[in-house]
């Protein structure tokens, strides 16, 4: 049992492992972007943005482009050069088929292995004390306080140094090497808190009790050496006398206890009080204290933190030993102090320490012993000092089978009472021996040695508690006994005294006692606690048999107590269990009669008491069956398969061995319910059978005669591999795969007869391999019997057992029905291989009665709960014989239990469980072979020996010839399923369970694990066999596109219109009307499956698979379109109807949208396709650690296999797939980066499986159905939408080019939608940061424009899409970049200027504008960018934006209205008004182009009244579009309500910015087109709000802004007038401008120059940035005036202004009268205010310069004007009208109206120029004395009584001013009385200083 080889049978394919590492691809949104930092943008007008476009290098040009080539050599082209380089396996990069739902995986059990609990490794470094005087030896071993239990053998160390060792060396002359060890290896089943590592201390016997030996240990010092020298030497005198007379004696010394789990949890403080804390350090540790705090931290120290497994090595110094107390040395006295840990008695203060380390044993220590002292592998040299592994005894039962011969008995002396003793009889040791008969020399040398000693003794000692008469004992002596126990085996103890002094004439030891313990009884070993009497006088040579006269201690009293514990895997120490074997033994040494206990078997009462004991076996301890479980088993097939012949009649104990297996087996599964795989199989028994068992196939043999064996065990024991942590190694060593090895050279024959007996058998082709009985006996071989030997066959009995058996026995065999289907299995291919009959035809394999059993049995499974519990098993079971019976015969036996299935009660729970048993039965390894995939393929090699025969291989490939249409190919016809019966099975599962409820994904499942097995499988590597494979799945295609409305929608980001057939599908359908597709009404009708009711089949519409599922079949249906024959498809595709066309286009659109490649930021914080798992389970994992999929990956890449036992032998573990879990949270970085370019490699792939079928449609189309071409064109530019690698573009855009090339009307005189998106697309991959990509898309650009210009010698209709795009793609992407963009349009034009053929037509010359104005818009735009801040500069840049879309009318509109919303956010209504009507005016335009409608506005031009600036939207041009042809006006603005819409906002706007007469102009423009309308409710609204009144109102005020600074950029020297909100004071726009500047450049650059004077740049500091700010007020020339009446007038439709600047000619701003000069500016703006943007520039600017006595004019002219003003107001005012006279007459008035007079007026200038200016002030004067004279009256005619004297000041002033003007108004300068030549009557002209700036 223990030397036989495992026999292991595997099936050929299976362990299948492809693995190639996905390339990178560059995907454009990983790909690192070079942002341009603000020096590089170019700036300035429109010229400079042309010269940095002519000076910018371009991408490569492609070579191919500009040539012309027929359409099929491109196709040719495209088509090779795509299928480069692509990945084999798709679903290799898809994350593999979930673990979970895989039923049809069996892992492999583990190898049979004996039973290791969690190891620690324990080392003793050193044992020193203070004073060196004699050997001391130690002991160590674990206990369990809580089970009061000790759980391991003792490990003996001998740490002395080598001069203490050469005191003893008479005692011990040869000292073998494994009793040198001085580390051990612990192993604990059941870790505990109350482990205890527990060291006892002795030392050689010496005369004194323990106190007085310990006494020099505590109170000596080696220190103190010189004060004790004299008594030191006495010491060492006595040790070396004791060592030399009593060596061989020990005596109790001293003992310490370590508690382990404060080594492993790290929680130890100074206030536990364990002996091994007062120094304790720990290896990288930190202090004790640091880790009482982290104790602190966890808290509850519980069994579940006692993980002895993993945890820090450390080194302990045990400092505190107690001294051993006499009378207390029993376990139970260890487990009170180990309990409380206190000291229990004085302590040894003077030990020097005893340092150990501990630590987790490693997986494959070197040098390592086992407990039979065997040496374990690795163990390279014979010399090196070994460690021992330590025999556990562990505290509760495991549940292990034996697999290794282990036969140890322990031996443990508890107590001897010899207190009634007579004689000197006190110090006591007993003395132990195994004895093989009476004779003294009998004493076998199987005691274990302890240390430094020899390996074996034949006799042990225990040690001597000095002048004890009733001793107590710890010893345990371990023994090594023989396999074959006779009766004469005894156990013999003999009692000495120990006389200590050496005294004369007395001996050293006196024999005082005697007795023994027989092993054996009743064929049983005897073990347990004896309490045994002892003889006082030596037993006489028979003693076993006890004798009457003998002398007895107490009366034959039992005063020694003693136990004897076995470790054996031989004897079984159970009654049950010992009967059985022993009855089993009987009958095949045939050794009749034989007693057992009070029974004597005969031959008459054989047979019932074998059927008795197999009945009474369900008594025995399951513990012990499972440990015995392989014999018990190996002993029951045994006799199933060789009947036993008793007294020549035959005795059939089948049943009665069925049944007690049956019980058996389920009695494990209900009691140990902790040990089952996935589909609920005991993990013992299945590894039972998959290793194990093998057919008995060894005769009975007669055992040789000779005599009894020696002891010793055969040597092939001598290396045991032991399998821990790696089974690989065990693998090695002892299974053996039957396909290539003679299982008897694993043994040596032991005698002649036995190779005689096998040289026979291998002749009778029974390759006989010996077995040993249940003893392991080497002598009771089996007997080669004279009577003859009825062999039956294991599988046909099992089959016939079962189909026979009664309820309650088929009941119990139902229940783990799995075990003896795979018994049966096992039994069948064994039987083949022995009999060499797997090359013979199948239906030959077995008789038909086997065959119909086997039929019966599956039939016999019909209730529904039957069912749910054997479905999996069975369909193993099927899925097995598929491989060893006639093929034809288990499908059969597949349809009739489907048909079962279907005719159950509850058809939906059995969806599932039909499911997952088809799941299971299509695993097989030749899936495809049986599938019959092709019938002009010859299979690839032999797959399997059962294919090889002939009749098997035709009926593989002979299948029906296919010359029936393609159609039958893609659908489950009745032809399809007759050939492919399994995938046909499996196709109908999924189309008719394809439902909401999420059965459906189980049938996606099991399709796609099916199909990652075809990737991963090498047979199928070859493209022609998978084109084969493909064809067995074609009809997933139909059902992929049946389903389409039921899958998760990917496309939630994209525009509705995207999927385009699906939204008509259940309208316009002319094939599939019923609800019912074509195929599934073919699965019904030519189905096995019953006739359901039809509408049980209707899909569901609203139903939506999960993302996942969706995910799934949609990869499926690309790996069938990825591998299936593309002319096969070409032929499906053109019999299609369009409808379907545009379905199976949906259906590749959803692919791209679903397998699209997510950046690796997304990635992270993606959850879309996360499992909606159990989220503790996912933290247990990510806490725990657990090794990841991708680290796996990664090792597996290195060439490294983590799955050693998980290979699955169903052959599907395929470890190809590169990604596990996408659910952990806790990826490294590289793992995140592997995984995104596994996903980077699935989009890519994806993506070009989805070109690939385009290419096939467009092929279709071309030839039948141009309406299909839009719905490819659109797929494509989808594909390009999404983020894509770089490779995949390339290839896009050549199919996109060669579809452009083939059909440009698609593009140019159909759907202008198309080219749109089309010119987006291509604009948007120009703007990629990836060269190559940039040149394809460039390229294809280019062409589009090439072919839209041949079709019609322009190509307006590319242009206007093309700037479309620009805004849209500038407008929307957030990481566009404008260098990679601007590199592809220097591309474009240099294709234009290399393009030979079109050299000579306007063609270049288009492109150049078309190029140069997409660059102007380009840099704008960029900047709007970084002037989000700056809202002069974004509208200025937006209006620049807006004039460069002039020509495409629904650009300029969407500028137009961004900016109406800018201004409206900033309350700019009057400019937010302009935009609208700007907006309306261009709308208006194009209407009239459109048709011409009289009520409707005739263009801009009617929009005049409202403001001059809206004739700028006049369309001129020669680019201008003609609206009707194109489809471009195609904005819902561009429409009547469109335009009233645009109107009333305008209105709003008007009304909200206050400027009602406005207003007034806007309704003019909407009252004829609702009077049109008859729209009277309208119209009574418009004249409602017109009522409005019209309230007081502030306009703007307006400043003048000058910009000076190369910082400025573009502003650089510009001057603006800036509108402002009304009553904005100069400082708050100076504020407002400093600060927003100075964030942007900082505060020192930034200088506000203060006056308003003319400013020179040379004295500028060119590193800041000035401006200049001026109030500014509206200017109008007198002519205006007199159409500007009302204020409202004069506050619109302004575009001059003027601002004035006192000065004197010394250079200060104010002087006296005669010295002060004034400079009046008037600046004229582009456009009128208020309009489209709030700072306007200033177009052409004049100053005049007024002397001062023109000042001296202006300033009485306006006092004149005010007088004038007070004096007509109505209704008057009388405080103003006092104001101004008080101003004007007031005394004391400086500079007054008196004092300039003087100054003027008293002398007649030199100047002959000033004349005029003179007479003017004076004619001034005449007018001011006037008016003061008119306001003085009106004042009398207002004041009442209370101001009448006021008012009489007022006169007296008057007067005297009037009087001292007098005489200065009446002179007049003769001179200008003179006639003089005409001259002009500008007031500024006539003579004063001018200078004109334009």
């Amino acid at each position: 049992v223990y030397t036989d080889d495992w026999l292991v049978i595997q099936r050929k394919w299976g362990k299948k492992v492809m693995i190639s590492s996905p390339p990178s691809y560059v995907f454009q949104d990983d790909a690192k972007r070079r942002s341009v930092s603000l020096d590089e943008t170019p700036r300035g007008s429109w010229a400079s943005s042309i010269f940095d476009l002519k000076n910018s290098s371009p991408d490569a040009l492609l070579p191919s482009v500009l040539e012309r080539a027929a359409a099929e050599d491109m196709d040719r082209r495209n088509t090779e050069a795509r299928l480069q380089g692509r990945h084999s396996d798709l679903l290799g990069l898809y994350p593999p088929p979930d673990e979970d739902e895989a039923v049809e995986r069996c892992s492999v059990p583990e190898v049979p292995k004996e039973h290791c609990g969690q190891r620690i490794m324990v080392k003793c470094l050193s044992l020193k004390f203070e004073i060196e005087i004699e050997p001391i030896f130690g002991t160590l071993a674990l206990y369990d306080v809580k089970e009061k239990k000790k759980i391991s053998e003792n490990f003996y160390f001998d740490l002395n140094s080598d001069q203490m060792k050469g005191l003893l060396k008479t005692h011990t002359p040869h000292t073998a090497i494994s009793t040198l060890a001085r580390s051990a290896i612990f192993s604990i089943t059941y870790p505990s808190a109350d482990i205890f590592l527990v060291i006892k201390l002795e030392k050689v016997l010496q005369q004194g009790d323990i106190g007085e030996c310990c006494e020099p240990y505590m109170v000596m010092k080696e220190s103190d050496s010189t004060k004790h020298k004299e008594k030191l030497d006495k010491l060492r005198l006595q040790a070396e006398q004791s060592c030399s007379r009593l060596g061989c004696f020990r005596m109790p010394f001293a003992w310490t206890a370590i508690h382990l789990l404060n080594i492993v949890s790290s929680v130890g403080g100074l206030d536990r009080s364990d002996p091994d804390s007062d120094s304790g350090t720990r290896k990288g540790h930190g202090t004790w204290n640091e880790r009482k705090k982290k104790g602190f931290e966890r808290m509850s120290v519980g069994d579940d933190m006692c993980n002895f497994a993993t945890f820090r090595p450390a080194t302990l110094t045990v400092t505190n030993f107690f001294k051993q107390e006499g009378d207390r040395l029993s376990d139970e006295d260890l487990y009170k102090y180990l309990a409380d840990m206190r000291r229990p008695s004085s302590v040894l203060r003077r030990l020097r320490p005893l340092k150990i380390d501990i630590s987790p044993a490693p997986d494959l220590p070197h040098y390592c012993l086992s407990p039979e002292l065997l040496h374990v592998k690795p163990y390279p040299d014979l010399r090196v000092r070994p460690t021992k592994e330590v025999q556990e005894f562990p505290a509760r039962y495991v549940y292990t089978p034996h697999t290794t011969y282990r036969n140890l008995l322990y031996v443990y002396p508890q107590t001897l009472n010899f207190s009634s003793r007579q004689g000197s009889v006190r110090n006591i040791a007993v003395k132990v021996q195994f004895m093989a008969a009476e004779d003294p020399s009998q004493a076998l040398p199987v005691i274990f040695g302890k240390s430094s000693c020899a390996e074996f003794m034949n006799e042990a000692y225990t040690p001597v508690i000095y002048h004890n008469k009733s001793p107590e004992f710890y010893e345990e002596m371990k023994m090594k006994i023989p396999a074959n126990l006779t009766d004469n085996h005894h156990l013999l103890f003999t009692f000495y005294h120990i006389s200590c002094q050496p005294k004369q004439n007395t001996p050293l030891e006196t024999p005082v006692g005697y007795t023994w313990i027989p092993l054996m009884q009743h064929g049983r070993l005897r073990t347990g606690s004896f309490s045994l009497p002892v003889s006082v006088e030596k037993p006489p040579p028979s003693y076993s048999v006890q004798l009457p006269g003998m002398k007895w201690v107490d009366n034959h009293k039992g005063v020694f107590n003693v136990e004897v514990t076995a470790a054996s895997s031989v004897h079984t120490q159970d009654p049950h269990l010992d009967k059985f074997f022993t009855l089993v033994y009987v009958l095949e040494e045939y050794s009749f009669p034989f007693r057992l206990k009070d029974v004597i078997i005969t031959e008459a009462n054989m047979e019932g008491e074998l059927k008795a004991s197999m009945a009474a076996l369900r008594g025995a301890l399951l513990d012990t069956c499972v440990r015995f479980l392989h014999q018990l088993l190996n002993k029951l097939i045994q006799l199933i398969v060789y009947p036993p012949v008793i007294a020549g009649q035959i005795v059939n104990l089948g049943r009665a061995a069925f049944e007690t297996m049956a019980l058996l087996v389920n009695q494990m599964h209900k009691n140990l319910e902790g040990i089952q795989d996935q589909h609920g199989r005991n993990n013992l028994l299945v590894s039972y059978i998959h290793y194990c068992f093998r057919l008995p196939t060894a005769e009975p043999t007669i055992p040789p005669t000779g005599g009894p064996q020696s002891y010793e065990m055969p040597m092939q024991y001598a290396t045991l591999s032991r399998a821990t942590a790696r089974p690989s190694s065990l693998h090695l060593s002892r299974s053996k795969s039957i396909s290539n090895s003679n299982p008897d050279l694993a043994s040596t024959p032991v005698s002649p007869d036995e190779e005689v007996q096998r040289i026979i058998g291998n002749k009778a082709n029974d390759r006989g391999c010996n077995r040993m009985s249940a003893y392991l006996d080497s002598v009771a071989l089996f007997s080669v019997p004279t009577r003859q030997i009825i062999k039956k066959l294991l599988h046909e009995e099992l089959a016939l057992q079962w189909v026979v058996s009664t309820s309650t026995v088929r009941e119990a065999a139902l229940q783990q029905a799995w075990f003896f289907f795979q018994l049966m299995t096992k039994s069948m291919t064994h039987h083949l291989f022995l009999t060499s009959k797997l090359d013979i035809p199948r239906r030959q394999r077995f008789p038909d009665r086997f065959v119909d059993d086997i039929a019966a049995l599956v039939c016999a499974i019909s209730d529904v709960e039957l069912v749910e519990r054997l479905n999996s098993s069975l369909a193993f079971f099927l899925n097995d014989l598929l491989s060893l019976v006639d093929r034809g015969f288990v499908f059969n036996l597949i349809r009739s239990y489907h048909k079962q299935l279907h005719t159950a009660q509850n058809p939906s729970s059995l969806n599932a469980l039909r499911m997952d048993f088809t799941r299971i039965v299509c695993s097989h390894e030749h899936y495809v072979v049986l599938n019959l995939p092709c019938s002009t393929l010859s299979p690839p090699a032999s797959p399997s020996p059962s294919t090889s025969s002939t009749t098997s291989q035709s009926s593989a490939f002979s299948s029906m010839v296919q010359d029936q249409g393609v159609a039958t190919m893609f659908e489950l016809s009745v032809p399809f399923r007759q050939q492919h019966f399994l995938s046909g099975l499996l196709l109908s599962e999924l189309s008719l369970i394809l439902d909401p409820e999420g059965e459906g994904c189980v049938a996606i499942c099991a399709i796609h694990s099916l199909l990652c097995s075809h990737d991963a499988d090498s047979r199928y590597s070859d493209p022609q066999v998978r084109a084969h494979i493909a064809q067995l799945y074609l009809p997933l295609l139909p059902i992929v596109m049946e389903t389409l409305h039921q899958l998760h929608d990917f496309l939630d980001s994209s525009p509705a219109r995207a999927r385009h057939a699906s939204a008509h599908a259940d309208d316009a359908d002319p094939d599939g009307s019923n609800t019912i597709s074509q195929s599934v009404a073919m699965a019904i009708a030519g189905s096995p499956l019953p006739h359901a009711k039809a509408n049980a089949f209707a899909l569901p519409t609203s139903s939506s698979l999960s993302a996942e599922c969706s995910r799934t079949l949609l990869v499926c249906f690309l790996w069938v379109l990825k591998n299936a024959d593309a002319a096969l498809l070409e032929r499906w595709v053109s019999d299609l109807s369009v409808l379907q066309i545009n379905r199976l286009l949906d259906l590749l659109h959803l692919c791209l949208s679903c397998f699209e490649y997510k950046k690796s930021l997304e990635r992270i914080n993606s959850l879309t396709f996360k499992k909606s798992q159990d989220m503790k389970a996912r933290l247990e994992e990510a806490i725990l650690g657990t090794i990841g999929a991708r680290q796996e990956m990664v090792r597996r890449c290195r060439g490294m296999f983590p799955y050693g036992s998980q290979e699955n032998v169903r052959w599907r573990k395929n470890v190809t797939h590169w990604r596990q879990n996408t659910d952990r949270v806790d990826k490294t970085k590289a793992e995140v980066e592997q995984e995104s370019v596994v996903d980077g490699n699935l989009a890519t792939e994806a993506s070009l499986i989805v070109l690939d079928t385009l290419e096939i449609v467009t092929v279709v189309a071309s030839e039948l159905k141009e309406s299909v071409l839009g719905g490819v064109l659109r797929v494509l530019l989808h594909s390009m939408a999404g983020n894509q690698s770089a490779l995949f573009l390339q290839h896009c855009f050549i199919t996109q080019r060669a579809l452009v090339f083939k059909f440009p009307e698609m593009l140019f005189e159909e759907d202008t939608e198309l080219c749109a998106d089309l010119c987006l697309r291509l604009l948007r991959h120009c703007s990629s940061s990836v060269g190559s990509v940039r040149s394809h898309a460039s390229a294809s650009l280019y062409l589009l424009m090439r072919q839209n210009f041949e079709i019609g010698n322009n190509f307006a209709r590319v242009k206007m899409q093309v700037t479309m795009s620009l805004s849209s793609l500038v407008g929307t992407s957030q990481n566009f970049n404008e260098e990679h963009l601007r590199r592809s349009l220097k591309t474009i034009l240099t294709y234009a200027e290399e393009d030979l053929e079109l050299r000579d037509t306007p063609f270049p010359e288009q492109v150049q504008d078309l190029v140069f104005n997409l660059h102007m818009i380009l840099t704008d735009t960029v900047k709007m960018k970084e002037h989000q801040q700056d809202p002069e500069m974004l509208i200025d840049l937006m209006y620049r934006i807006a004039k460069g879309y002039q020509n495409s009318p629904d650009l300029r509109l969407t500028w137009l209205q961004n900016m109406a919303g800018k201004h409206s956010e900033r309350g700019n209504h009057a400019e937010a008004a302009h935009c609208l009507v700007h907006s309306a005016a261009l709308v208006a335009e194009y209407l009239n182009m459109l048709e011409d409608c009289r009520y409707l506005p005739i263009g801009c031009v009617t929009f005049q009244n409202i403001s001059s600036n809206v004739l700028e939207e006049s369309a001129v041009s020669d680019d201008v579009l003609s609206p009707e042809e194109e489809g471009i006006c195609a904005g819902k603005y561009f429409s009547e309500s469109g335009l009233v819409g645009l109107l009333e906002q305008a209105a709003a706007s008007f009304n909200m910015a206050a400027m009602y007469e406005a207003i007034n102009e806007v309704y003019k423009i909407l009252l004829p087109i609702h009077e049109a309308n008859r729209d009277f409710k309208k119209l009574a609204t418009v004249h409602g709000k017109l009522q409005d009144a019209f309230n007081k109102r502030m306009f703007g005020t307006y400043f003048r802004v000058g910009f000076y600074g190369c910082r400025f950029g573009d502003l650089d020297e510009q001057e603006f007038v800036y509108k402002e909100p009304s009553i904005t004071k100069l400082a708050e726009i100076s504020h407002r401008l400093e600060e927003f500047y100075s964030e942007k450049f900082g505060d020192e650059v930034v200088e506000i120059i203060k006056d308003s004077s003319p400013v020179d740049r040379t004295k500028l500091d060119p590193n800041k940035a000035y401006l200049q700010i001026t109030y500014v007020e509206p200017y109008f020339d007198t002519y205006e005036l007199k159409e500007r009446i009302t204020y409202f007038d004069k506050n619109y439709n302004l575009r001059t202004f003027m601002y004035c600047t006192p000065f004197t000619l010394d250079g200060r701003a104010h002087g006296d009268l005669h010295d002060q000069y004034k400079r009046k500016t008037t600046l004229t703006t582009s456009h009128a205010f208020p309009y489209i943007k709030t700072r306007i520039n200033v177009m052409h600017k004049e100053e005049i310069i007024l002397v001062p006595m023109e000042v001296a004019i202006e300033d009485m002219q306006k006092k004149t004007q005010e007088l004038a003003f007070a004096t007509n107001q109505d209704p008057p005012d009388s405080k103003m009208l006092q104001m101004v006279l008080q101003g004007s007459v007031g005394t004391t008035v400086n500079q007054g109206p008196l004092e300039v007079a003087q100054v003027f007026l008293s002398d007649i200038p030199n100047d002959p120029k000033l004349f005029r200016h003179h007479n003017k002030l004076r004619l001034c004067f005449k007018d001011f004395t006037k008016r003061c004279e008119d306001a003085l009256r009106k004042n009398k005619a207002l004041i009442g009584p209370d101001q009448k004297e006021y008012h009489r000041e007022l006169e007296r002033n008057y007067n005297k001013l009037k009087e001292a003007l007098g005489p200065l108004i009446n002179r007049k300068i003769p001179q200008l009385y003179r006639t003089l030549p005409a001259q002009t009557t500008n007031s500024y002209s006539r003579s004063s200083l001018r200078r004109v700036d334009c």
